[in-house]
């Protein structure tokens, strides 16, 4: 047994923690680039916060998900500013735009120097400008990943800058800044969290601390999302959430994902689609084929018992099948309103495209068994 395990070097959990922001970044300098969502004015608490105590703060609004050219006018502006840190104050999109920034600011270049598929994917060998990451939306656990997923819209994809010198400094996670999210983001980045506790449990590339992390976050996204999502001011349904997305962060950082973000990279670079929406979109049904694939294919499989596994989680029912977790998140997915995928514009024509796009993305390589063109384009064709 071999395996590696890294993560941000300080996480900050627990509700009301925010106040601690100012003094972990004065660590690092006395002037930052403050990251944040479309709507700067939401942080304007957070700023008065790091203001009061001396810090001088540039603020660079991130709307949407985040491209290679908003990266670039990011690091633009951080140099100058003079920044000795970067601040990410959001949801995923904010966090890996200023994860983006900072190791840019601190190994030079372009972004298609370093990106995957599309660049020439060099590698980011110098540490990144020291980062913080304060997530405001329970999903990505881009906290405590080591890559920033960027869209190019010049080739329709979205791809990674990946390295172990990306790890913020310090993730502070304080589940009070998700009790204003809205009912439909919290089901989209809910989901996004179930499945990256979900995926690296099952992947090709699992390890003992990713098992046990991976159980406890799916055992509170089972607890929590439904709760949080009928209620965002339930502050227990809120923290098993804001965990759950911690959680997932960690997973997927030191093991694989699979099918599920194999396909999310393409459609989100080609369709204007929430990320989490897309994700959750697609789970049941990736669960529903690999395990039909396996059960064909490899029978003999350990992954079967691990969906099994996952369903007895997620159901609470100790003689749970593996199919069960697809009858319980496809209810889950139902509940909550997920949209199709043509409601973003994406039509049957354009499966050949997304299914090839999909083959070649790193997520695909974790998947639990190969899928062909054929089950990978049945699923496109059943999330239409």
């Amino acid at each position: 047994m071999a395996f590696d395990f890294a993560t941000a070097s300080e996480v900050v959990f627990g509700r009301g923690r925010l106040s601690e922001l100012p003094a972990r970044a004065a660590m690092f300098g006395a002037r930052m680039l403050l990251v944040t969502g479309s709507r700067p004015e939401r942080a304007a608490a957070t700023l008065e916060l790091l203001r009061g105590q001396g810090l001088a703060c540039t603020t660079f609004a991130v709307s949407g998900e985040p491209t290679i050219e908003l990266a670039r006018e990011g690091v633009r502006l951080a140099r100058e500013a003079e920044v000795a840190l970067v601040v990410a104050l959001g949801g995923g999109s904010v966090i890996d735009a200023g994860k983006a920034i900072a190791a840019l600011l601190g190994n030079g270049g372009d972004p298609l120097d370093y990106a995957e598929v599309i660049g020439k994917g060099r590698k980011i060998d110098k540490p990144s400008l020291p980062f913080i990451a304060v997530p405001t939306t329970a999903g990505t656990g881009a906290e405590v990943t080591r890559n920033a997923v960027l869209a190019s819209h010049e080739h329709r994809v979205k791809v990674s800058l990946r390295s172990v010198h990306m790890l913020p400094k310090v993730a502070l996670v304080d589940s009070e800044l998700t009790h204003s999210v809205p009912p439909e983001i919290t089901a989209a980045t809910g989901l996004d969290a179930l499945t990256q506790v979900l995926e690296p449990y099952v992947s090709n590339a699992s390890n003992p601390v990713v098992d046990a992390l991976s159980l406890e976050g799916l055992s509170r996204a089972a607890r929590g999302l439904r709760r949080a999502f009928r209620d965002g001011s339930d502050a227990e349904a809120r923290e098993d959430m804001a965990l759950c997305s911690l959680l997932g962060g960690l997973c997927l950082a030191n093991a694989k994902l699979g099918a599920v973000h194999g396909f999310a990279a393409p459609l989100g670079g080609s369709f204007t689609a929430p990320h989490g929406a897309l994700c959750a979109r697609l789970l049941p049904l990736v669960i529903a084929t690999n395990i039909a694939a396996l059960r064909t294919r490899a029978p003999h499989s350990p992954v079967l018992e691990r969906y099994a596994t996952v369903a007895r989680v997620l159901t609470g029912n100790r003689g749970a099948r593996a199919e069960d977790a697809v009858t319980w998140t496809e209810a889950l997915v139902s509940e909550l309103g997920i949209p199709p995928l043509r409601t973003y514009g994406m039509t049957a024509s354009d499966i050949p495209d997304v299914v090839q796009k999909a083959r070649r993305a790193s997520s695909m390589k974790g998947n639990p068994i190969e899928l062909d063109e054929a089950e990978l384009g049945a699923i496109l064709e059943a999330a239409l």
